[in-house]
């Protein structure tokens, strides 16, 4: 299957370069040169703390806790008033509110009205024309936006009209060998037959946004990763926002210009090759005297 990229920086590095507040990466993952569907990635996403299920056992504990100090309280008799610092309150409000946090997701959506996850393999993109009316994306693309942060991605170009030959891989990433950050929508799905205090009853997986590419891609594929600019991060994220118009206002105009491309040697083309050869420009597969591939859209 064809929808490839590379992702090798490490969560301290994403932590900076994504100004994350809030840290859920339990075990960080290792560089991945060929992030391949259904494979784990790092996710960028802005939520309220302890917003899911298996967070909720937390709360559930702190309120129990809470009440045995009010018991306790009450059989000691009557307390003078201790007045909240300020500073307190204001620790308070800020562990309130939504924050910028990372996490692992896999890569392959599972809506999560569906029967089981064997559908996430056939959802890894979404059309950034159609996804706010697709029911499998329209409630994520309402309220549960990410980032998925990327060195570059690859693509595959058939060889020209009557020639033979191998499809071409091309690594296309910033001049500057930067980090991108594609638009993504993620999805909680419950396994019902766990517990749902039990942290693997819950699946986080993700779809990658895809738009047309501009003239000097789409030579090579016409379809590429949406990619958000820095300065619409928080606005992408903002899971208060739910007006499709606005929100697809942010997918137009994408980030689509200034890229680079270079083949690369077929390596990328088995997901069993992994490691930094796999982004190093190669010499260009001969022609000879044709097969398509690229991002599949849903």
């Amino acid at each position: 299957m064809c929808g490839r990229y590379a992702s090798a920086r490490s969560r301290i590095e994403l932590l900076e370069e994504f100004a994350v507040e809030r840290d859920r990466v339990d075990e960080p993952l290792n560089p991945d040169y060929n992030v391949a569907p259904t494979k784990p990635v790092y996710a960028v996403m802005t939520r309220a703390p302890r917003a899911d299920r298996a967070e909720q056992v937390d709360d559930q504990a702190a309120s129990q806790q809470t009440a045995s100090q009010q018991t306790a309280s009450q059989q000691a008799g009557p307390q003078p008033a201790v007045q909240q610092p300020a500073v307190q309150q204001q620790a308070v409000q800020q562990q309130a509110r939504p924050q910028r946090e990372l996490r692992i997701v896999r890569w392959g959506l599972v809506p999560f009205w569906a029967k089981d996850t064997a559908i996430g393999s056939r959802l890894i993109n979404a059309r950034a024309e159609t996804v706010s009316e697709k029911p499998a994306f329209r409630a994520a693309f309402a309220k549960r936006r990410c980032l998925l942060p990327a060195d570059g991605y690859f693509e595959w170009q058939a060889p020209p009209a009557g020639s033979k030959g191998k499809k071409q891989p091309y690594f296309i990433c910033r001049p500057d060998h930067g980090p991108l950050a594609f638009a993504g929508l993620y999805e909680l799905w419950r396994d019902r037959s766990a517990q749902a205090d039990d942290q693997a009853a819950w699946l986080w997986t993700t779809t990658i946004i895809t738009t047309s590419a501009p003239d000097e891609l789409g030579e090579i594929h016409d379809r590429m990763p949406m990619v958000i600019d820095p300065a619409s991060w928080t606005d992408w994220l903002d899971p208060v926002n739910t007006d499709v118009a606005d929100l697809r206002a942010l997918l137009a105009p994408a980030q689509t210009t200034g890229l680079i491309n270079y083949p690369v040697a077929t390596l990328v083309n088995s997901v069993r090759n992994n490691g930094p050869e796999l982004i190093e420009q190669a010499d260009a597969i001969p022609v000879a005297p044709g097969l398509a591939g690229g991002w599949s859209d849903h």
